[in-house]
């Protein structure tokens, strides 16, 4: 009976323990994720009113660049998702150096996101909060989680695809279910703060669909069958530009400023500013059916080449635009609304890039709405198994199998 006793103790004392520094990391996460979304806001606002500032490319990436190198050690996204499975620890200049290089990033026209930067802003508000409240190991890996959850919901208003993309994304098959709670409230909180602030989320509410039949069906697993490759070509563009820049320009610096001017060349070649910034523009045409045939292929060639030359933010909305785009561009072969196709694509290239598909098909939920949920299930399913084993996070571990019920443990890439 005592036992009985002391387990039901130990039970509610983790309850309002986790609780109270749920609530705790919610409000800090959502507060530095509402602040960086409005920073970010107001880069891209200043970017587009002042074009010229993209001449000032290589100049920002230089500065980013002297900033990683007083660090002396690896901080980036892959490090966060290391803390959550191993005894990495996360350092506290992690969040101010994304923090300012994800906006100069924005500002200057690098082609990148900034859920990298929720994620690294998370990781280690979450971490070094942690070690503030002297919490043991165990502790700090489920709080590293919830921290990645309350910016991330922060950012995009999406608190459900937050904390399962937080379960989710460090080990693909596994979820550290003890890390449910914290992750839920940490979101929620942080989804509140970012709604107090006046930040909206990100929804798309417009997109309309067929009735679900069999040929909608069939149109719709083969345009989730393309997705998967686009994935796939995404990502080995990332790692194979990344590799070939550091192999033929060792130096860094020059390698950032190779970078920023190839983008400034093509950026005044094309003759559009389009493929500069996050483009959530392009993504929110894309989705109201008007997409052009290149779109997505010219927004990877940018990613590619703004990761690889050393600026910040994150490779998940460049994902939203090439799915966006490319849906809404395959949709007229295929026979499909533009629009329909364009939703699609945003959240088959989320679902292949990150092998996430609950927090995918949860993403699908909260930004097109509920009426669509089984049409995502099977754009997820498909998608996430024909992606292979490709991913955008190098310490990501892909567990088990996509084609069997067979232990693997591989990393993503």
């Amino acid at each position: 009976m005592k036992d009985k006793l002391f387990s039901s103790f130990e039970y509610v004392k983790t309850f309002i323990k986790w609780m109270v520094v749920s609530v705790l990391i919610g409000v800090v996460g959502g507060s530095v994720g509402s602040l960086f979304h409005k920073c970010i806001d107001l880069a891209t606002e200043t970017r587009v009113a002042h074009s010229r500032l993209l001449f000032l490319l290589p100049f920002g990436g230089i500065v980013i660049c002297a900033l990683y190198s007083l660090t002396k050690t690896r901080v980036d996204t892959n490090r966060v998702i290391e803390s959550v499975r191993g005894d990495q620890n996360v350092p506290w200049y992690m969040a101010p150096l994304i923090f300012v290089s994800t906006v100069i990033t924005h500002l200057l026209g690098g082609s990148a996101g900034r859920e990298g930067a929720a994620l690294q802003l998370g990781g280690s508000i979450g971490y070094n909060l942690g070690k503030l409240l002297r919490l043991k190991e165990g502790d700090l890996h489920i709080i590293v989680m919830a921290g990645m959850s309350a910016v991330f919901a922060a950012l995009f208003g999406t608190p459900l695809t937050a904390m399962f993309f937080a379960l989710e994304v460090t080990s693909v098959g596994i979820m550290y279910y003890a890390g449910l709670l914290p992750c839920a409230i940490a979101a929620l909180t942080a989804a509140s703060i970012a709604a107090f602030f006046g930040l909206s989320p990100v929804r798309f509410d417009f997109v309309s669909f067929p009735e679900l039949s069999v040929g909608f069906a069939v149109k719709t697993v083969i345009l989730a069958i393309l997705c998967a490759l686009v994935c796939i070509v995404f990502c080995t563009a990332l790692q194979k530009c990344e590799h070939y820049s550091e192999k033929l320009v060792k130096n860094k610096y020059l390698r950032t400023l190779v970078g920023s001017l190839i983008i400034v060349v093509l950026t005044l070649a094309l003759g559009t500013r389009d493929y500069n910034g996050a483009g959530m523009d392009v993504i929110a045409r894309a989705l109201a059916g008007d997409a052009r045939i290149w779109d997505f292929a010219v927004k990877i060639i940018f990613t590619a080449i703004t990761i690889a030359s050393g600026f910040k933010g994150g490779e998940i909305v460049p994902a939203f635009f090439i799915g966006s785009t490319f849906g809404c561009v395959m949709a007229s072969v295929l026979g499909v609304p533009a629009g329909c196709g364009a939703a699609i694509g945003f959240v088959a290239l989320f679902c292949g890039v990150v092998n996430c598909p609950v927090a995918s098909v949860l993403l699908a939920l909260e930004v097109f709405g509920v009426a669509n949920v089984p049409v995502f299930a099977i754009v997820c399913g498909v998608t996430y198994m024909m992606s292979g084993y490709c991913g955008l996070y190098k310490s990501q571990k892909i567990m088990y199998s996509k084609l069997e019920a067979k232990y693997v443990n591989t990393n993503a890439g």
